[in-house]
């Protein structure tokens, strides 16, 4: 179990997944630039958080729910947490509500596992604070207009763990990892600090002169 002062964001898991450098610069040096699909991100979470609670029929809906597990040692806020009703109990007049987490995204769904973790990461938060098993939730694409349903089965809630404590390690560490250029660097907000083509080269050029110096 962690301290509330040993608490990291969610959304970090996202960035480790992605590039554990990237993640490094911004949870470690607290390093940040946006670009264009940054910007439309943090819009579209802005406008999810800034919306009124609602209720329809058997569903009620809760937006920037804040979230926290001490026992992953995260926080952050759900965009949306819908609470579906799913039975009254008569013996004590109570109703039972069942939540399902949508995190929205702005582009198109990922190859890598990144949006699945972020977002069963919620799930296990939630069960955390309300004591409820979180079965599924979705992923909603702003590209596609369409909603991903996710289950949380026990692969990727291992995987998320293990993702968390990865997490933990990498900033408790306080190093950053040098950079290895892939072509996912090309869209990222922050490769003008990272300069992956150029970092990345320094023990290929070191070797280089270190060759020439040998020759005759």
């Amino acid at each position: 179990m962690y301290n509330e002062d040993d608490l990291f964001p969610l959304s970090a898991l996202q960035h480790l997944i992605f590039c554990e450098r990237q993640c490094a610069l911004i949870h470690i040096e607290q390093a940040w630039a946006e670009n264009l699909f940054t910007a439309e991100g943090r819009i579209m979470h802005e406008r999810v958080h800034s919306e009124d609670r609602a209720s329809r029929g058997a569903v009620r809906i809760e937006y920037g729910m804040p979230l926290r597990s001490l026992r992953l040692g995260l926080i952050g806020k759900a965009d949306v947490v819908e609470l579906h009703r799913v039975s009254d109990l008569p013996e004590s007049g109570a109703v039972k509500w069942v939540p399902f987490p949508v995190e929205y995204k702005r582009g198109k769904p990922k190859k890598d596992n990144s949006d699945r973790v972020q977002l069963c990461a919620q799930a296990l938060c939630l069960e955390e604070m309300l004591e409820v098993e979180v079965a599924s939730g979705a992923l909603f694409y702003g590209k596609t207009r369409r909603r991903l349903d996710v289950m949380f089965d026990g692969t990727l809630r291992k995987l998320t763990e293990e993702t968390a404590m990865r997490l933990h390690e990498l900033i408790e560490s306080g190093r950053t990892p040098r950079p290895v250029y892939a072509k996912k660097c090309d869209n990222c907000s922050l490769a003008g600090m990272c300069l992956p083509k150029t970092v990345g080269k320094r023990k290929s050029v070191k070797r280089y002169l270190s060759g020439a110096l040998r020759e005759p």
